[in-house]
């Protein structure tokens, strides 16, 4: 087993960096998480961009600490809650979505949008390798992780993608590259979470394999969502404040669609606002549980609003 972690993690270590170096971007997403710092100290000639709320986002001192020590290029551009605020009604016509997620996209939104505004076109993202490599806390008590991670692999997509594409800025994603992800695919479970000081650790192996090029903090740190992290986390707070008990029993009833909470009743009424009716199903869809919307068969993940079928 000694030999082959060792083996595994010399591959990732080599596909990775082959990758990172190879299909270069100008720019890197960088929260400073280990998937970001990873890629940016491959390649530490990219453009390092972070984005907080106001000083709320952890996230800022982490890509500070990991920037400095290794000589990568960092900018920095705080959000106040008003424009975040502002923001939300082109993201949603952006992503023609009302997912509740948004607070993630936000953070996304704005570093692109400021890479374009540094002249940059072409970034890279660490997207992909939490679920490929098990990064998430929920992923620890799945008694078939191998298989749950190959059901969940054919809907992995991110909100990078179609935000790049309305700014014109070509969105590098080297974990999700055919090679790389098929490979991740095909490493045992077991090498993806395993115990540190008798505490469960997702995506050991990714972490072992750059553990000499990052530092410890960085490394074996634990994962903060990106809306933690930037601390868009906050806005959520703030959007529920919006609206009141009355008006969202109300419209819950006029709407007639499951809301989760006022936050996702609030960004609904953007959505219908901003593009109007939920589109029907297509022949090809069935009806979503949550909006009547339609998802194409086979997948179980609204693009509309959000809902999602557990596929453990």
């Amino acid at each position: 087993m000694n030999d082959s972690k060792e083996r595994i993690a010399l591959e990732i270590r080599q596909k990775l960096t082959k990758l990172a170096l190879y299909q270069p971007a100008e720019g890197i997403l960088f929260s400073g998480g280990l998937d970001s710092a990873i890629l940016a100290c491959i390649n530490p000639a990219m453009k390092a961009i972070t984005i907080t709320l106001e000083s709320h986002g952890p996230d800022i001192e982490y890509a500070r600490n990991i920037s400095r020590s290794r000589g990568i290029p960092h900018y920095h551009r705080e959000i106040n809650v008003e424009e975040a605020l502002n923001a939300i009604p082109e993201v949603i016509k952006i992503l023609g979505s009302f997912d509740p997620a948004l607070p993630n996209d936000l953070a996304v939104y704005f570093g692109i949008k400021y890479a374009k505004e540094l002249g940059l076109q072409s970034i890279m993202t660490g997207d992909g390798a939490d679920e490929i490599f098990a990064g998430y806390s929920y992923m620890e008590t799945i008694d078939n992780l191998e298989g749950y991670i190959k059901r969940l692999a054919p809907y992995i997509n991110f909100s990078s993608n179609t935000i790049g594409r309305h700014f014109g800025i070509t969105i590098h994603q080297p974990f999700l590259q055919k090679e790389f992800f098929n490979f991740a695919l095909s490493i045992d479970p077991r090498l993806k979470i395993k115990k540190v000081n008798n505490k469960p650790c997702g995506k050991w192996i990714l972490r072992h394999a750059f553990s000499d090029i990052l530092p410890d903090n960085i490394a074996w740190q634990a994962k903060r969502p990106l809306e933690v992290g930037s601390g868009m986390t906050k806005l959520r707070t703030i959007i529920e404040l919006k609206v009141s008990d009355k008006e969202f029993a109300e419209k819950s009833r006029i709407y007639k669609i499951k809301f989760f909470n006022k936050e996702h009743l609030y960004y609904y009424e953007i959505f219908r606002r901003e593009i109007g009716p939920i589109p029907c199903p297509q022949e090809n869809e069935t009806e979503c549980p949550g909006c009547s919307a339609g998802i194409i068969k086979g997948k179980t993940h609204c693009r509309i609003c959000g809902w999602a079928e557990a596929i453990l």
